[in-house]
This record gives C-alpha cells, structure tokens and sequence, in this order.
C-alpha cells in the first residue's frame, strides 16, 4: 500500500494520473512511488535540504516544487551513478528509475504545467545486458511435471496444474495467482490474463492444461472459502486457507517441486518456467517471433528476440560438437 500521506502533492497527483489516465496496474503505480520516492530523498542530500545521514529517514513530504524546478540532467545522473556505487545496483534496476523519473517529470512539464522545464527530456535508457535467459530442458521440464504429479501429495492436483500452466503458457508468476475462474472458456480452451501494465491478453490452452485445470477443479474446495479483497471464492488457485494463492506460496511450491524433480532450486526460479515455455515454443514448436510475442505478452518484440538467440547458440554447439570437427 502507498501511504499518500508521506509524499508532496504534485507525486501524489502524479500517482493518481498513472492510475486514472496512464491505466497502469497497482504494482506498476507502487513501483513508481518507490523509485520517486528514492531519488527525491537523494535530491535532499544533493541540494543539502538535510542533514539526516540515514537515508530510510529522510522524508520528502516538505520537498517544494521550486525544488524540483532546479533539478538538472546532471542530477539524476548522479543519482543513478549513485544507485551504482552505493548498492551496486544492475542496469535493469537503473533503466526502470530512470523510466519512472522520465514518466514523472513528463507529467510535471506537459501534462500538469507545473514546471516549466522538463530535465529528463533527454535523459537516456542506461545499456542494458542481453543475458541469454536460463531454462529447463525438455527432460528436466518432463521430470518437474512427473515430480508435481506425486499422489503422496495432498495438493498434487493443484501443484501440478501450476506447474502444467507456467510450462506450457508461459505465463508470468502475477498473472497466475490472479486467473479467476471466470477468466476460463471451456469451450474454446482458452483464459484472459491480466499482464504487466495492467494489459489482459488471451492465453490458448492446449489439452495438458485443459485437462490439468479440470483435474484440480474436481478437487478444489467448494466450501468454507474466504470472502475478502483477494476476491478468493472467484480465484481458480486457492491456499490451504482456502484463500486466493500467493506469490510466495507458489514460489515454494515451484522450489518444492524442483527440488523433489532433482533439480537446483537455486538455479531456477518460477521467472525461469516462463523462459523454459517460450525456449520449448520456439525450439520445438515451429512458433513464429510474432506469435511467441503475442503469447508472452511483450510489448517489443525485441525482448522475444532473446529466445531466437538461445536457439543460435544451441545451433552453433551442434555443429562444434559434430564427431567430425576436430578431424
């Protein structure tokens, strides 16, 4: 939850304008009030509006927008210089503030006219590293789906339908805790999601998913559900509490699943199923780039491009692996 309270009027407007107008999700809208939040606290230090040394303690409720009219291009890349020497932070980490600070004044300058100059106009995206995406192997994605299969657990039907969905859908780790049932056609085997950005999208559903989804459901409990936010008696997952499932939940039962398959918990993750879905997609599936973009979800086709990239670098181990190369 944002505590409005703690933050000047115009980030608060702000706020309000991503979620009214921009359309953005809530955890999008957080993640922006988080980062302002950031840099705001080092533009106090910058400026010497404080002196409070411990950076969780300086509040930027009483930062004026003559302040903000003074920020420079050169102080957000000081700020970002810092997010690099203070907490090491990744380029990914740095492109997303430097995208929350770029949306951020955009609004002040065009949208609200409350500055006259906008300083991040030419602020620039930080390079970002093309890491080829880790995944499971067609294998070890086919051990995972025995090992959640286990009858000796209680929740297998449910385990396994999640485990079914995120390697065969790809879909992100937000987007399956929230698929309510509605969101289901049976008839034409396919779901809605609702992905980054607040954007729904249609996912196909192929019979190992239909049939994993219909499996839970003969089991999933029909009483004693919770009536609360998480609008529980509509969610498809529910927890042992009879609650919509959590992220942290499902994220223990993918580690619990990797580990029972034989497989290191600590090198994959439920982000590293969805690369596995679209490897396997790309690499067995015949799947043209565009359809691959469609059924992740990207908004550039760029980010699917890295899929392409693995399938090279597989190819470039057949040929230097063929018996006859070192002849």
């Amino acid at each position: 939850m944002i505590n409005h309270e703690n933050n000047p009027d115009y980030l608060n407007s702000f706020l309000d304008y991503t979620i009214t107008i921009l359309n953005k999700s809530p955890n999008t809208v957080k993640e922006y009030n988080y980062d302002l939040a950031m840099f705001l606290k080092f533009i106090k230090i910058r400026f010497n509006i404080t002196k409070e040394e411990d950076f969780s303690e300086i509040t930027i409720k009483d930062i004026s927008l003559d302040t903000i009219k003074k920020i420079k291009l050169d102080d957000i890349h000081a700020f970002l210089s810092y997010l690099t020497n203070t907490y090491h932070s990744k380029a990914a980490t740095r492109a997303r503030k430097a995208s929350s600070i770029r949306v951020f004044f955009n609004y002040l300058s065009q949208k609200a006219n409350l500055i006259e100059f906008n300083p991040a106009q030419n602020l620039e995206t930080p390079k970002l590293d093309r890491r080829l995406p880790k995944y499971l192997s067609l294998d070890d994605s086919k051990k995972l789906l025995n090992a959640a299969a286990n009858k000796d657990n209680r929740n297998s039907q449910r385990d396994y339908a999640i485990i079914t969905l995120f390697l065969n859908c790809g879909m992100r780790l937000s987007e399956l805790v929230g698929i309510n049932l509605k969101d289901i056609n049976f008839s034409d085997c396919k779901m809605t999601v609702i992905g980054k950005g607040n954007k729904e999208r249609t996912i196909y559903l192929n019979k190992a998913c239909m049939k994993a989804i219909k499996d839970y459901l003969e089991v999933r409990p029909k009483e004693g559900i919770k009536t609360d936010r998480l609008n529980s008696k509509n969610a498809l997952f529910l927890s042992e509490r009879k609650e919509r499932i959590s992220k942290r939940t499902v994220q223990y039962i993918v580690d619990k699943e990797l580990s029972a398959a034989g497989l290191d918990s600590s090198k994959y993750s439920v982000h590293k199923l969805r690369h596995t879905a679209a490897t396997l997609m790309y690499q067995y599936g015949n799947v043209d780039i565009r359809a691959l973009q469609e059924v992740l979800g990207h908004e550039s086709i760029s980010t699917t491009e890295i899929y392409t990239h693995v399938a090279n670098v597989q190819a470039r181990e057949a040929i230097e692996n063929n018996p006859l190369a070192d002849i």
